[in-house]
Order: structure tokens, then C-alpha cells, then sequence
């Protein structure tokens, strides 16, 4: 059983989420290779899989770490952009025709797809969410009216050329993107909602006090931990922030990741709050944890919603599909989302406070026990072997 991995490197996410797919794919026995590039690669090439540096491509960003539009429209520009994409699947088409596999899976990469199209290998596409928006901002409006006028049915298009669409995502009511359930009847039969990726189970763990005694932190203080990740430019502003704010804090024990795959295993200590570049066992932290404060992405809250943890969320400004995550486990009732505009001390504490202390705790451990049921990975392999 061969199996080619095309995998989108923007962030950790991503390869995050193929990554124990892969490990379950290797243990029965497939020759398994990625293809990814940035952040990806560097989290593809801690583990023991052959992997090929494709050529990157990504989005502006502002020294906030805010989505910049306007920059990603202008600069490359379309042609340099689509010179950029060629490349993508010029070097995808290579890959895959030395690699020869059964199937291959395009985890939001476009250029996996269309060159598996094109040598004619079944394809299984991974994606967040179905549906892409633009911000609906004053200086946006030109671009959402050009975008809403044809691209996005040409993404949606692009992702159905794949045999199958996966979507790690819960059914409702426990969907966390709604995009994800506006599907266009014509695509329906090929997309399927399988269930989040979670790598390590909670019941797989010492209890919450045997790993805080593990993980040498004090049985008596409300843990609070915060896995900050996504692309290195958008990480940065808030994990500078947030270090300012947690120094302070009082009553609290603070562990934070700044998501450096290739940083230093080591922590640094300020006071209340423990800082990693590195963490292999934040699942650890995860469960021990009483909550986590985080950017919004999909991976992260489904794993926190699995493990009955709530949330103060701040999502990437300009980025809809973490503003929109944010919202809905808002509507759930699972957390509070902060913008990270209007992000002080005093608005972190007191979102803090809140989720401690107005309900969200029980509701988040009755969510998780309805959603014990659901496992992605075993969904996903289950599909890839079909077609092999």
C-alpha cells in the first residue's frame, strides 16, 4: 500500500492532523511520503517519513499577525501568483510519478489534487472547510465582490475534482465551522464530516491529578495553558502579548508553546508561567490543564471540545475562518472569543474569570462525553484503504 501525502505548510495544522493518520497507515504496513513546504515541512521532518520541500506559497501578513488582503491581491499579483501554483504542480506531478502510489491525499493543496487528476490516482482531499469568505470590511468590498462572483465556486469546484472531501469536523450541533454544512447539492454525495483528528485520547492519560504531578506543577492552582500555533508571522505578536500579561498574573500557573518545532525542549520561567518552544506531550497538558487560551483554529478547538476543556479564543484578525470558529464556540456555550484589537490585561482576566466560573466548566465536560464516540483517524483510514 503506497501512500503520497500532499500536505498545505501553512502552519502547523495540517500536517498536525495527517501526521497520525500517517503513523496509523505505517504501522499496518504502507510505504507512506509527504509533500509539503514552511512550517509543514519542519513538522513533517521531526518524524521518521521520506518527504519531498515543495515550493511554497502563503499569504501576506501584518506585523500584527492579521490576514493582509489587500497585500496577498497586489503582491505577488495574479501572474507571479499563478506562476507559483504552476510551480506547485509541476513539482507535485514529478513527485507523485516517482512515488507511484494507490492514493493520494491533498490535505487543503490544490496542486495535489489537480496532478493527481492529471496522472489519473484516486485522491482524498482533507479540509478544514468547504466554503471560503472574505471579511465583509469597507476596504474589502471590492475584493469580496470580485471573489463572490466566481472563485469560490471555482475552489469549491477545484476540491471536488478529489474522489472523496473529509471533513474533520463534528455533526451538528457540535459542527464548528457552519461553512462546512453549506455544500452545494451537486458536490453533496462526494463530502463527508468524519470526525476530528485527535492523536492522543483523554482515556489513553493518567488522570488530571497524576499528570500534574508528572509534569511537576502545583495540584492546588487552576492550570492554564495556551498552545499557541499557526504560521511563525502570526504567532508572534500574540505569544509577545500574552508572555507581557501572563508575568503578571496572580492565582494562576501559565504553560504556554510557542509552536517552534525546532526550538529548544527546555522551558523558560516568568513567574507563573512556564513558556516551551517545543512541546511532544502537550496532550498531557492538555488534559491536566482547567483551561486554554488559544488562536481559533479548527484543530485546536475540536481537540478541546473532545477533551471537555473551555476556551478563550483569540482569533487572527482578518482570518474568517478562525473569527468564524471563534463565534460558534461562542453560540455553543464552550468558551469566550477576545479580538485581539481590543486585548488587555484586564479583558483576558476577565474572560478568564468568566469561563471559570459562569457554567462553561460543566457544559464543556457534558459536550465531551457526547462526543467521545467520534474518531476521525480511524474514519480516514479506513476510507484510503478502500481505495488501495
Amino acid at each position: 500500500m503506497r501512500v503520497y501525502f500532499g500536505v498545505c505548510g501553512i502552519g502547523l495544522g495540517h500536517a498536525g492532523r495527517c501526521i497520525p493518520i500517517a503513523m496509523r497507515l505505517a504501522r499496518e504496513g504502507a510505504d507512506v511520503v509527504f509533500s509539503t513546504y514552511s512550517d509543514g515541512l519542519e513538522y513533517v521532518s521531526r518524524y521518521q517519513f521520506r518527504f519531498k520541500k515543495a515550493p511554497s506559497i502563503g499569504f501576506a501578513v501584518k506585523v500584527d499577525g492579521s490576514v493582509d488582503f489587500r497585500q496577498s491581491t497586489v503582491n505577488p499579483g495574479p501572474f507571479i501568483a499563478s506562476i507559483k501554483v504552476l510551480k506547485q504542480i509541476a513539482f507535485e506531478l514529478m513527485s507523485i510519478s516517482e512515488h507511484q502510489p494507490e492514493v493520494v491525499v491533498s490535505d487543503s493543496r490544490v496542486s495535489s489534487i489537480v496532478a493527481a487528476k492529471i496522472l489519473r490516482i484516486p485522491c482524498i482531499t482533507i479540509l478544514n472547510q468547504f466554503k471560503l469568505i472574505i471579511p465583509r470590511r469597507r476596504r474589502f468590498l471590492r475584493l469580496c465582490r470580485l471573489v463572490d462572483a466566481g472563485a469560490l465556486a471555482l475552489i469549491g469546484r477545484v476540491w471536488t475534482v478529489s474522489d472523496l472531501v473529509l471533513i474533520p469536523d463534528y455533526p451538528m450541533p457540535y459542527t464548528v465551522s457552519l461553512g462546512n454544512l453549506e455544500i452545494p447539492p451537486a458536490y453533496s454525495k462526494k463530502v463527508f464530516l468524519v470526525g476530528p483528528v485527535i492523536p492522543v485520547k483523554p482515556d489513553e492519560l493518567p488522570s488530571r491529578e497524576e499528570l500534574k504531578e508528572k509534569l511537576g506543577l502545583d495540584p492546588d492552582k487552576p492550570l492554564v495553558f495556551a498552545p499557541i500555533s499557526g504560521p511563525l508571522r502570526e504567532r508572534r505578536y500574540l505569544i509577545d502579548v500574552l508572555t507581557s500579561i501572563f508575568k503578571t498574573v496572580d492565582g494562576f500557573q501559565i504553560v504556554m508553546s510557542r509552536a517552534n518545532s525546532n526550538g529548544n525542549s527546555e522551558p523558560v520561567r516568568y513567574g507563573p508561567l512556564i513558556l516551551y518552544d517545543w512541546l511532544d506531550n502537550r496532550f498531557e497538558y492538555l488534559k491536566a490543564c482547567d483551561l486554554v487560551v488559544s488562536r481559533a483554529g479548527h484543530g485546536t478547538i475540536t481537540q478541546c471540545m473532545y477533551y471537555g476543556k473551555p476556551m478563550v479564543l483569540i482569533p487572527t484578525p482578518n482570518h474568517t475562518e478562525q473569527m468564524g470558529n471563534a463565534s460558534r464556540v461562542e453560540e455553543m456555550g464552550l468558551g469566550i472569543a477576545l479580538n485581539q484589537e481590543e486585548l488587555s490585561r484586564e479583558r483576558l482576566l476577565e474572560a478568564i474569570g468568566r469561563v471559570m466560573n459562569e457554567g462553561f466548566v460543566d457544559r464543556c465536560r457534558k459536550t465531551s462525553r457526547e462526543l467521545r464516540s467520534y474518531d476521525g483517524v480511524e474514519k480516514i483510514v479506513s476510507i484510503i484503504k478502500e481505495f488501495t
